[in-house]
């Protein structure tokens, strides 16, 4: 594995696990030329996803983006990298364990922000306003209350 750092192709591997829901193997690798230490994922190659946009344009499923629009909701918020890559991998095992060759990205989002919910409320509003596109205070504040009544919901029943 090429070291992504300085470019060496020898890298040993320093630590070998397997994920909780046994999707992917974490591998820590270590590079002898600059002494810089990172990680690698192996996952089963898989059918290509696509992602059906609001405009009906399709592309195809991109992990990276998917985890850098949570990172963006995440921004000074205490919730770790390795928060928002299991989010992004249970979403994405989620779906290819559907077996569909298409979501929407209305579900994709749907998704994130019930992950969100449960991680980090302000994460998940930043999200929402985002994601929801609120065009006044009013779409705003209604989202607030609904977050606030799950809350409560939750709250009541422990």
């Amino acid at each position: 594995m090429k070291c992504p750092f300085c470019g060496n192709p020898d890298t040993k591997v320093i630590d070998t696990r397997t994920m909780e829901d046994q999707s992917a193997i974490r591998r820590r690798r270590y590079c002898e030329k600059c002494t810089k230490r990172f990680t690698t994922y192996e996952r089963i190659d898989s059918l290509p996803l696509s992602v059906i946009k609001s405009n009906n344009t399709r592309e195809l499923f991109d992990r990276e983006k998917l985890i850098k629009g949570i990172m963006m909701s995440c921004n000074k918020r205490p919730v770790s990298v390795e928060q928002i890559e299991k989010i992004a991998m249970d979403i994405e095992n989620t779906v290819l364990n559907s077996m569909r060759k298409e979501i929407h990205s209305k579900e994709l989002g749907e998704m994130v922000m019930e992950k969100l919910k449960d991680l980090d409320e302000v994460a998940y509003v930043r999200f929402a306003s985002v994601y929801k596109q609120f065009k006044d205070i009013d779409s705003f504040v209604n989202e607030l209350g609904i977050l606030l009544k799950d809350r409560e919901n939750k709250d009541a029943s422990k």
